[in-house]
């Protein structure tokens, strides 16, 4: 099939940043695009060809939208399978496959798949409502201190939290959920896997993450990761057989801790583009983007070392504003050396909203990191 400067259409369910940097990709080898998100001010939209607003998680709004598509993908996973699988039926091609998605997009059903897989994850209990949670603490069962998680729905931060005590359950959604065991890690570790429909495989580097420890959101990401040779080829492979045995064709990042003992559990997946790959852009020979797209149409993957270190900084809300957004000392950052920002595009800013990401590459690890500490320490996401 033709995909470019032609009458195929490929349709993308959700349209935030996500989708914005892979229209990036899309524009530049001339695919025609149509996007569906629920905000009509979502980032996608002035970059598509045609642009929809709808409800993600509405049965008939995404199969209306898929019906005069020829591939479906997705920018988040929280959509409406029914929807997908009945498109599928009808001879639209979706990919990451529905069938893959209902394992990842329940934190439940993902974690008993790593088991029955023998894929190592930290121990957990099932929960098909918070009560029993308190339940399970009186009787012994469960220790503190634990991380919650709700089942479906989390995002960004959204959706996780570490329980110390009871009083540290209250306000959390009532329904089904999972207790995890905390794991004493040394490091917090990504891998991207691309996979394409032939069942080729290929992996990006080892990245490591930093943490908001209020947020529970990314702060840095850090390629390659500064761990030893033998760690990072036990996490790739790890990450390799996760895509393996979940079969999805597109883009998986595993997240996975690194213990005290140098052992590798997987914490989640997300099937699509993800937040620990945006340094790709700037530091690798293939972006993870254009990577997503190859994946999904069945090309052969690019390259995936990187050029340069590569060091990701998050731009979120300032906490105590709301509001319309400013991006405050943009000139200072943008007088560094090797910095490259992107913003997404969200007029409105609130606490810890994601609304962009800063890129720092140089050859050398130590220099990238200290100049995106510098960035962190600068730039403001403030409102006016």
């Amino acid at each position: 099939m033709n995909h470019f400067s032609s009458d195929f259409k490929l349709g993308i369910l959700g349209g935030g940043q996500l989708g914005k940097m892979l229209l990036y990709e899309t524009r530049k080898w001339d695919i025609t695009t149509k996007v569906m998100d629920a905000s009509g001010e979502a980032p996608s939209r002035i970059a598509c060809n045609e642009f929809v607003k709808g409800d993600l998680l509405d049965h008939d709004a995404v199969y209306q939208f898929g019906t005069d598509v020829d591939l479906l993908t997705i920018e988040i996973e929280n959509v409406n399978l029914d929807a997908l699988e009945k498109l599928q039926e009808e001879g639209v091609v979706v990919r990451p496959e529905p069938r893959a998605l209902r394992i990842i997009q329940n934190k439940a059903k993902q974690k008993l798949f790593y088991v029955d897989h023998d894929i190592p994850t930290a121990a957990f209990q099932r929960f098909a409502y918070l009560s029993e949670i308190e339940d399970s603490i009186n009787n012994g069962g469960l220790h503190y201190p634990f991380v919650w998680k709700a089942a479906q729905f989390g995002y960004d931060g959204q959706g996780v939290k570490v329980v110390r005590n009871l009083s540290d359950l209250e306000g959390l959604p009532p329904g089904e959920c999972i207790a995890e065991t905390m794991v004493p890690f040394k490091h917090e570790l990504a891998v991207i896997v691309a996979r394409n429909a032939k069942g080729e495989t290929a992996t990006y580097p080892v990245v490591e993450m930093e943490f908001h420890p209020e947020a529970n959101q990314v702060e840095y990401v850090i390629c390659p990761a500064r761990i030893a040779p033998e760690v990072a080829e036990k996490a790739r492979a790890v990450a390799l057989k996760v895509a393996d045995e979940i079969g999805l064709t597109g883009l998986l990042a595993v997240e996975m801790f690194q213990t005290q003992e140098d052992d590798i559990l997987v914490n989640e997946v997300a099937p699509r583009p993800h937040n620990s790959g945006h340094y790709s852009i700037e530091a690798s020979y293939t972006n993870q983007f254009e990577q997503h797209l190859r994946a999904i149409l069945n090309l052969p993957l690019g390259k995936t070392d990187s050029k340069l270190a590569g060091v990701m900084v998050n731009l979120v809300g300032a906490e105590g504003h709301t509001g319309n957004v400013v991006y405050e000392n943009m000139e200072n950052i943008l007088a560094m050396k090797g910095v490259t920002p992107h913003i997404y595009g969200k007029r409105q800013t609130r606490p810890f909203r994601k609304m962009g990401h800063v890129t720092v590459v140089d050859s050398d690890m130590a220099e990238a990191r200290q100049i995106a500490q510098k960035v962190k320490e600068t730039i403001n996401v403030i409102s006016v």
